[in-house]
Formats: structure tokens, sequence, C-alpha cells
């Protein structure tokens, strides 16, 4: 097929490139139009295809045909998706809002097709009868795929399932308009500082970026930007409190007023959903999410986070308590509030030893990536990161590397994108460009995208330890990917129910505090000299220091996401006005009101659960971190950062990755049920 005049369109065939890396130096914008209609259209016939194939349904004709189907649609959508969301432009903003609710119905065509449902149905029956048996693989395969139908709408009266499209495209649409509305206000709400005086206390190369970030804007002075959480980086180093006021009243109040006000689009999503979990027989959508989650019902959610939270809240309120009293020796008479928080609790850790700014030079991007994150990898898992410069990523930011088995084999590739961009979403994140599959002979090839300060030109990326620590965990979801060793593509690597896909990533976090790697990446970017054992020791003693705070804004995060998801339509506020309101009154009922510690996200720039897929389902990170901290124990007691305990782990749960029932894989590999107190210790509730 021709494309603009003559020109071949690289989405509407594999790719050819190493890798099959999308041919980025070529693809263009306008490609990726033609690419989501021709797919659409071509799955539409592939799949109407098996759903009329009049022979007896088998593996080979239904499950396989379909794991076949929908490729051009697939490569599109991988090759787009990554590049607009680390690096948009109006046309792909428009491309996104325009094809989000085509997706939508295109999704609903599928899972609303009685024909292809009764497929799936007869092959279950023959395999319930004996006349076919099903592998493992197979049969989880199949049993999935029943689920979404169910899930999906199939036994829904045809004017239901006609609402249902309705809905389903107008949330897509939604949900696409509150990211576009969140990066932009983002952007808008960055902080310009005119006096360089009030930057006391940052160093000289975070100096040097701000006034770049300034002058890319087309403006003189330092430019403060913001990351899409509540803290901010910068916090811990501005001496000026006035400065801290003003970065910190910026972030939180984005989102709440202007141009980029996203409370209707909240209220809209929220009502929308609300309807569409009613239609599909569930209490509400929080209901909806869970029962496809390892959870299975909210009770079983509010029962986790009922049973953190009080212990949480009193670690954080003495916190709290110690921070007042180092604010108060130095502002007598005045209050200490929130955005005082963050350079208190640094001028803490520098007391016990562990000065942020002392920790930044030895931490340089390059370093901790090849001798902190790759390393670990090598030593767990044998597998080896070569860069291939000849390859275009999806950025001039973005690096390829290939990745190789002990053997020497070809693995796959992971690509890397560190840095901030006025173009890009919020958030660290991965994604995969290409599923590992042994059906269609596919290797994986995923992405490491994050937000860390870029540096002024020619000098070192300088990270901070929660950067350090964020690089380890995407990483994590990288393994996931990587390490995929199954046969259907739908099922590869971190294709796994949300409140599981997780639990990898934060296992990886653990090895940022090895003692030999940290000895080994942690080196000064100047003098080549190591972190001094002092300084590394103290690091690790005071690892739980602030773990309260740390907690209690994620719990409060995701019980507030649980509280939006599980009011009635008619609970819920009537007007923009009232969102606020609605916020402070869901802590209170939750009794984790504590305006000292804001929710990681508010509402308003929520990305996760408005703009995402973890709607009703932040609770995710706090259920992955149970099964986190018990293979952490696991791993301690079996040889820590080792060859030999690192290829159980692959084998027994990266390696499946959504191939087979993720509960019964983890308790294959650990030998038990998870055990919830190792979570209680760590955060200090034994």
């Amino acid at each position: 097929m021709r494309f603009d005049g003559g020109m071949s369109n690289p989405l509407l065939q594999p790719s050819t490139l190493a890798f099959q890396l999308p041919d980025y130096a070529a693809l263009t914008d306008a490609h990726v139009r033609e690419g989501l209609d021709v797919g659409m259209a071509q799955q539409v016939v592939e799949l109407n295809t098996i759903a009329a194939n009049a022979e007896p349904a088998t593996v080979a004709n239904t499950l396989e045909a379909w794991e076949r189907s929908g490729q051009t649609l697939g490569r599109t959508l991988n090759a787009f998706w990554v590049a607009k969301s680390a690096d948009t432009n109006p046309e792909r903003d428009a491309i996104m809002a325009e094809y989000s609710p085509k997706l939508a119905r295109h999704s609903d065509s599928i899972l609303l097709n009685t024909a292809l449902f009764d497929r799936l149905q007869e092959l279950a029956g023959r395999q319930t009868e004996g006349e076919i048996t099903l592998d493992e693989q197979e049969t989880h395969l199949l049993s999935e795929r029943l689920r979404e139908f169910t899930r999906g709408g199939i036994q829904l009266s045809e004017d239901d399932k006609d609402r249902l499209r309705e809905i389903n495209a107008e949330l897509a649409r939604l949900s696409t308009e509150f990211e576009q509305h969140i990066v932009a206000g983002r952007n808008a709400a960055a902080v310009l500082v005119a006096d360089p005086a009030e930057l006391e206390g940052l160093s000289d190369d975070d100096r040097s970026a701000a006034q770049a970030l300034a002058s890319d804007a087309g403006t003189d002075g330092w430019l403060i930007s913001l990351v899409n959480t509540t803290g901010q980086p910068i916090l811990p180093s501005l001496q000026n409190r006035e400065l801290r006021k003003r970065v910190y009243t910026a972030s939180i109040t984005r989102g709440l007023s202007g141009e980029h006000d996203t409370r209707q689009l909240v209220l809209d999503t929220l009502a929308l959903r609300a309807e569409r979990a009613h239609l599909l027989g569930f209490e509400h959508h929080a209901a909806y999410a869970a029962d496809d989650g390892c959870a299975q019902t909210t009770k079983n959610v509010t029962a986790m986070l009922a049973r953190v939270a009080p212990g949480v809240l009193e670690i954080t309120r003495r916190e709290a308590a110690e921070l007042e009293a180092r604010f108060l020796d130095d502002n007598p008479g005045e209050t200490f509030e929130a955005w005082d928080w963050d350079f208190y609790a640094a001028r803490a850790a520098a007391e016990n030893a562990v000065d942020a700014e002392a920790l930044k030079p030895y931490l340089e991007f390059e370093r901790v990536l090849t001798h902190g994150v790759f390393a670990a990898a090598t030593k767990l898992y044998g597998i080896t990161f070569h860069e291939r410069p000849e390859l275009v990523g999806y950025t001039a930011d973005a690096r390829v590397f290939e990745v190789k088995e002990e053997s020497g084999d070809s693995l796959g590739a992971v690509v890397i994108d560190p840095f901030t961009r006025t173009t890009k979403q919020g958030g660290a994140w991965m994604t995969s460009i290409v599923e590992q599959s042994h059906l269609l002979d596919d290797a994986p090839v995923v992405t490491n995208t994050c937000n860390f300060p870029k540096p002024a030109a020619g000098a070192p990326s300088l990270l901070t330890w929660d950067n350090v620590i964020t690089l380890f965990h995407e990483f994590g979801h990288d393994l996931h990917g990587l390490l995929s060793d199954v046969r259907f593509p739908s099922r590869s690597g971190t294709a796994t129910p949300q409140d599981f896909v997780e639990y990898p990533s934060q296992v990886n976090e653990i090895w940022a505090w090895d003692a030999e790697l940290l000895a080994d990446y942690a080196v000064h970017h100047a003098t080549g000299e190591p972190m001094p054992v002092a300084l590394r020791e103290a690091l690790v003693a005071n690892r739980r220091q602030g773990i309260g705070r740390n907690t209690f804004e994620t719990t409060t995060a995701m019980m507030l996401d649980q509280t939006w998801h599980t009011t009635p339509a008619e609970s819920l506020p009537s007007t923009v006005d009232d969102v606020e309101a609605f916020e402070v009154s869901a802590l209170k009922e939750w009794g984790v009101w504590f305006p000292l510690v804001m929710p990681r996200y508010r509402t308003t720039y929520f990305a996760h659960i408005f703009a995402s897929g973890y709607s009703a389902s932040y609770y995710s990170y706090l259920w992955s971190e149970v099964m986190d901290a018990d293979t952490v124990a696991w791993f301690m007691d079996n040889g820590g950062l080792d060859r030999s305990t690192g290829e159980k782990f692959r084998r027994g749960l990266l390696a499946v990755g959504g191939s087979v029932p993720v509960m019964e894989a983890y308790e294959k590999f650990r030998g038990t049920a998870p055990d919830v107190a190792h979570l209680m210790a760590r955060i200090g509730l034994e």
C-alpha cells in the first residue's frame, strides 16, 4: 500500500530495522492516521473471519488466529503512543483526540460481537467435553478472553449495548482531554524567578538548568518547572521560604481554575464510569475495577488501606512534630506549613550525614544507569546491555540499547529517554513497542521514560536519590517485559492484573541500596572518587527516614481514588466549585485529613486515574508492595543480588508474564501466599 503521493507508510508492514524498531526517522504523524484506519479495518475483517469459520473451533483457528490479528493496529498504536506521551505536538494531540473515541468503538465492536463470543464458547465447550486438550497457557488465554467479553457487556440488551458504546467513546475522549490539560497546566504553572537571590540553596548546575529553561520559554530569569506530583523535588533546596510557598502553591492549585481547569472533566468522567458500572452489574466503578485484579473486591481493598492508614498517620505526625521543632528554632512564632516540610526534612537528613545536595555529585545519571541499574540486571539475570547509536529513537534524547543473554544471544532492546521536556507528560513509565511472543517469533522492545531535570549543555545530569529509585523502579517494569517468555503476545510481560503489575518494579528498587553495587555506581562525577563510606552507610542506615510521610501521601491518594469511585453518582459534587470540599470530606471520613501532607496527587492532576489505566486501582502500588516486601525477604534469605536467586525469580515470576494466573505463579515461586508482615515491618508497623 502506498501513502502520500507514493511515499511508503512504514507502519503498514513489519519494520525491517533491528528488533522491528519503528522507523522513527521516516515516520511522520500523518502516517499514523492511515495506520490506525487501516489497522482497525484489517482487524475487523480478521476477527469476523474467525467468527464465521464453519470448522470446529480449535486453538489454531480461534485463539492463535485472534493473537495473529490486528498487527498493523498494534504496531501503529505502540509506535505512536510512546512518541505522543514522550514528545507531543499539536498534531499528535489532535490525532489522540480524534482517534481515542474511534478506538473505543473499535474495542466495543470486538467485545460486543456475539458471533465471536460464541466461537470462544464453542472452544470452551469442546475442552469441557474432552474433544480437545488445551495446555496451561491456552486454557488461561481462553478464560481471560471469555471474561473480557462478560466485562465488556456481551450479555446486555441491544439498547444497553448502544448506551455502553456511547459511554466508552465519551470516556476515551475525556481521558485524552484530561491528559492534554494537565501537561499544558503543568507547563503553565512553572514558577518564574527574577531575582537570583531567591535561588539561594540551589546548586550552580540547577541554576543553569533553570536559566536555560527560561531562555527556551523566551523569557529572562530562572524558570522552575513542576513535576506531576504534589511534592516538588526542588523544595528541599530552596532556602527562600516565600519561593517555597510559591512553588508548592503552584503545584497544588493546578487544574482548579483558568484555561487548564480539569474539574468538569473529572465530574463528567466519574458520572459516566458510575453509569457504566451499573450497566455491567457492578455496584460502582471501584467494584468493576477490583473484579479485574487480584483484590477481587473493594472490601479487600478497603481492609488493606484501613489496616495501614492509622499507623502510618501516627508515624507521619511524629515526623511532623520533629520537623516543626526544627522550624520553630529558626522561625519562632511562625506556623510550620506544608511547603516547609521538605526543606527541614533535608536538613534533618543532613544532620544524620545524609545531605541531599552532598549526594547529588555522586549520582550522575550515566554512571547510575550503567553501573547501577544495568549492573544489577547483569548480576541477577546474566543479561548485558550494548548501546546501538545507529538506531533512532522517538526523540533526540532517546537511546537504544541491545540486550543480550549470558550466552551472547540477542534478547531484545530497551529505549532509554530520561529527561523532562515541555512536550512530555509527567511522571515516569515503561511501555512495550514490541511484545515478546513465541507465536509470532517477536523479541521484546521496551522503553524507559522518566522526567529527570535536563542538565545545561556540557553539564552532567545529577540525580536526587528519589530519581535513582525511580530509575530502578521503571527498569523493573522493563525487565518484566524483556524477560517475558510466553507464547501469546497479549499475555506478554506486564500484561497482568493492574494490582500485580507494580510488583516486579517495586522489587527492583531494592538493588539501589545494595552496598557493593552502591559503592560502584555512586562515584563523584568530576573527581572519580567513590562516595565516602560514611555517606553511603548513613544513606542506608537512614533509609526509613520519612517513610511515614511518603507512605501516607500515597495512601491518601489511594483513598481519594476509592472514594471518588465508590460514591454514588447522585452524591458526587454537582458543580466544580465543590470538588475541593469533596476531597477534604473524603479524607476526613477515612480519618486521614492532615493538611501538612496532601495526597501525592490531588484530583485535578491525578493522571493515574483520569488519564491512565489506574482508575479505582491506584491502590495497586500498596497491594503490590505486600508481594514486593515478601519477595525482598526471600531474596535476602537466599543470597541477595545473586545469579542463582535472580534466575529463580526470572523463571518463576518474570518469564510467565500474564500467561498463567499470576497469584498461582506467585505462590508456586514463593511456596506460600505473600506475608503482609514484611510490609508492616518495612513501614515500621511491626
